[in-house]
């Protein structure tokens, strides 16, 4: 894990976040994760790869870093538990499997012609916006399929 010197030092006191070796860990694991992670799972990774930290910091530190929008948070349906990445300031919005909890990013942005039709209509002025949908991946349905076709 990274020490006190690390590549985070600099974003963190950016943002006026005290940089520590808790602190970089995090970033540091949700930066080489190629998918979202629990609490959960960044807590059972740092526990094992660092000196003892509590869960109770590991959300501390995550509510911090999404209020800098440092990170993403995205909040499965199924279960309402919280997935966090990285923030690297593309617009780019989400698909949740709620079959094997797979988040899966959408290239194109859907909402344009929302966005458009509300100014007009409401004369309402969007300054951002966040979408995730909800269902099952291709993997989830077919096997959803196979299960009801069993019965």
């Amino acid at each position: 894990m990274l020490d006190e010197n690390s590549k985070y030092k600099e974003l963190l006191n950016r943002e006026g976040i005290k940089s520590t070796r808790h602190r970089n860990a995090i970033l540091e694991l949700l930066e080489e994760s190629e998918f979202p992670l629990t609490a959960e799972q960044l807590f059972i990774t740092l526990r094992d790869k660092t000196a003892s930290i509590d869960l109770s910091t590991v959300y501390r530190t995550l509510d911090t870093f999404a209020s800098k929008n440092l990170i993403i948070k995205s909040n499965r349906a199924d279960d309402g538990k919280a997935l966090y990445e990285l923030n690297h300031n593309e617009h780019k919005h989400h698909l949740l499997c709620v079959g094997c909890h797979k988040l899966i990013s959408i290239d194109d942005c859907p909402i344009g012609e929302l966005m458009k039709t509300l100014k007009n209509k409401i004369d309402f002025d969007i300054t951002g916006h966040k979408l995730e949908i909800y269902g099952y991946c291709h993997d989830c349905k077919k096997y959803n399929h196979t299960l009801s076709s069993d019965t």
